[in-house]
């Protein structure tokens, strides 16, 4: 019950790793509010609580950060889960696109970090974890936009590290690898290119980690808990990747 008295808000919370956090951190003493535009697949917790948000509004941000201090009288840890993944490369992306995904993976976290900052700040240990990705090191074809976001996630997580240590607030982000949420599955599906032909696809993205799979949210949603506790109290400014190995090895193979 590491968290047992304080606050978490969760944004993109309804499904994913963002829900996988929020019963995680409920199940160990946390009072939660998930903050994402649907309702969680599931609610299993009775600390959890839901509050319609749209991370690229920044009253409905505002708003949700408000309701957190309001109901539970304190705010101790934020973690940023909502994203979205297009697809496209610098030359052919549509501007409005790369605007969707910056205002989402971004801009949403600068907003609900922006906003939860003074109440951070006066539980006198507050955390922030932002969820990045592997690909803000590496990249696969096709995803300029996405890759560009999660790169700049890193990079805010370092400067509010730098610029709250004088605070007390904490700040990192997990890169999570191949992942088994709703996002990975409606890739799968449309590179699959039949419903059939997606779990294979996944399978086969998940050996291309040296662990052999894709991960499961609940094992993100552990790395995240740690960073956001006091175990990790002087843990800050850090990029943590939770990828199988992905990031270890190189693509060149020696032959058998």
């Amino acid at each position: 019950m590491e968290f047992e008295g304080k606050s978490a808000l969760v944004t993109g919370g309804a499904g994913g790793i963002g829900l996988a956090t929020a019963e995680l951190l409920a199940a160990r003493g946390a009072q939660v509010v998930c903050a994402s535009v649907t309702r969680p697949e599931a609610a299993a917790h009775d600390a959890i609580t839901h509050v319609e948000t749209d991370v690229t509004d920044e009253s409905s941000v505002a708003a949700a950060v408000g309701h957190a201090v309001r109901h539970h009288g304190r705010l101790d840890v934020l973690v940023t889960c909502a994203g979205i993944q297009r697809y496209g490369t610098a030359a052919d992306t549509p501007r409005t696109t790369w605007e969707e995904v910056m205002a989402v993976n971004v801009e949403g976290a600068f907003l609900a970090a922006k906003h939860a900052l003074p109440a951070l700040r006066a539980s006198g240990a507050g955390s922030i974890v932002l969820v990045s990705s592997v690909q803000a090191f590496v990249t696969q074809t096709n995803v300029a936009a996405y890759t560009a976001s999660k790169g700049a996630l890193n990079a805010l997580a370092r400067s509010i590290a730098v610029d709250e240590a004088q605070y007390g607030v904490r700040a990192n982000t997990v890169c999570p690898g191949s992942v088994d949420t709703p996002m990975l599955r409606t890739a799968a599906a449309r590179f699959a290119g039949s419903p059939g032909k997606a779990e294979s696809l996944i399978a086969t993205w998940g050996r291309s980690h040296p662990l052999g799979r894709v991960a499961r949210p609940d094992e993100v949603a552990e790395a995240i808990a740690f960073l956001a506790s006091d175990r990790a109290s002087f843990v800050t400014g850090i990029a943590l990747p939770v990828d199988g190995g992905l990031l270890a090895q190189v693509a060149v193979a020696l032959p058998d």
